[in-house]
């Protein structure tokens, strides 16, 4: 069984074509247990080396993330001290 836009329960074995009767409260809770478990059980687990991959690339992209905004605050930075000067020091 499934549901519809509607939240109506439809029955799978029919091609959900007719809609079934609506679910209370904790039918729709049971529902949602049921389908969270099947898709859970879609799950791939990676391999070591993929995982490993995964990883570097995270870790890469975070990288270069940092030095992007590191060198946007550094020129942000810079910028300001030219047409505001430095604090402190008057012209």
């Amino acid at each position: 069984m499934v549901q519809d836009a509607s939240g109506a329960v439809v029955s799978a074995a029919n091609g959900g074509g007719s809609p079934g009767k609506k679910l209370g409260f904790f039918g729709r809770i049971a529902l949602f247990f049921r389908q969270v478990i099947a898709e859970l059980r879609k799950v791939v687990t990676p391999t070591r080396k993929e995982l490993v991959r995964y990883t570097l690339v995270v870790l890469g992209f975070v990288v270069v993330m940092m030095g992007l905004v590191y060198g946007l605050d550094m020129v942000f930075s810079w910028l300001t001290t030219q047409v505001f000067g430095v604090p402190g020091k008057s012209a």
